[in-house]
């Protein structure tokens, strides 16, 4: 039984979610380095958080007849939105809202970002963010329909949309173990709507960064931290809706939450590093081939499984 998490819980889940973003910045330092050859030290994973004093000192980009206002607004969904799709994430048996339509609440939050991504490449009236904001597009196009369909399987076996039916379903058996094609899609879809590792595209160096091209200062340290904090939410949604959400032995639930969460994120930053960046429109060509007829095959598998209780 999930229950509703006190007041002070809008003040836990934001800073839970801001250190499960470093630890994630810190693990893929630590990575990196050690692909490098360079010492794994406590000063490698520490390295990418110096640079955060030099972006607040740095002064913003001027391009010729922005958009400010877009501009900003769109800066700022990206990480406002990962942190509002964590009011449905139960920590253990406590949520900060038990909506009824949670599952729906993080797809919408996660929307919004395609939203955030258009506007940052929209509002700078540049050539290379404009076009990196119609790359994120096209490749949200070909991973959203994957993602819902992965989605609905869960939501089917647990015949709600309420994240803590998600959990209470899963008490006998994991959903991971007989969804995997929606769990493995889920994953996927966690990195694409945070334009991470292979699905960097709409970011990368080949179009002289694309959307954060022509973000400096706090600007892009607000794009780059809704990165992170998106890879965050979608490892900590991850929980209720296919590891059983803080069930496990010895541990108390919200141990296990923590504990599972950060297993899913290393999962996460070790792909993003294990994996080259995919064109969106060969990605586009698998998403619609396989990834679309597999994940409506595991949701019809999920139904038959109701059907037959």
């Amino acid at each position: 039984m999930v229950e509703t998490a006190p007041w002070w819980g809008l003040l836990l889940a934001p800073a839970l979610l801001l250190l499960y973003a470093v630890a994630a910045v810190a693990g893929d330092a630590l990575l990196a380095a050690g692909r490098a050859g360079r010492p794994v030290t406590a000063t490698a994973a520490l390295r990418p958080l110096l640079d955060v004093p030099r972006a607040l000192l740095a002064q913003p980009r001027r391009t010729p007849a922005p958009d400010l206002l877009l501009w900003r607004l769109g800066v700022l969904i990206v990480p406002v939105a990962a942190v509002m799709s964590v009011l449905v994430v139960p920590l253990g048996n406590r949520t900060l809202a038990d909506l009824p339509v949670g599952i729906v609440w993080f797809n919408a939050m996660e929307v919004l970002t395609w939203a955030g991504l258009w506007l940052a490449g929209w509002g700078p009236n540049a050539a290379f963010p404009l076009v990196g904001g119609y790359r994120f597009l096209a490749q949200g196009l070909a991973y959203e329909l994957p993602l819902m369909f992965a989605l609905i399987a869960p939501a089917t076996g647990a015949e709600s949309l309420r994240v803590g039916d998600f959990v209470a379903a899963q008490q006998g058996l994991w959903y991971a173990v007989w969804m995997p094609v929606a769990f493995l899609a889920f994953l996927a879809g966690v990195l694409a709507f945070g334009f991470i590792g292979p699905f960097a595209y709409p970011a990368g160096d080949d179009l002289a960064g694309g959307v954060l091209g022509e973000t400096a200062g706090v600007d892009r340290l607000l794009l780059r931290a809704g990165r992170w904090l998106w890879l965050a939410a979608g490892s900590a949604m991850a929980v209720p809706l296919f590891l059983g959400g803080g069930a496990g032995p010895g541990l108390p639930a919200w141990a296990w939450s923590l504990l599972k969460t950060l297993a899913v994120l290393a999962l996460l930053v070790w792909v993003r590093r294990l994996l080259p960046v995919v064109r969106a429109d060969r990605y586009m060509e698998v998403a619609w081939v396989v990834l679309v007829p597999l994940t409506i095959l595991q949701a019809l598998v999920a139904a038959l499984v109701v059907l037959n209780r």
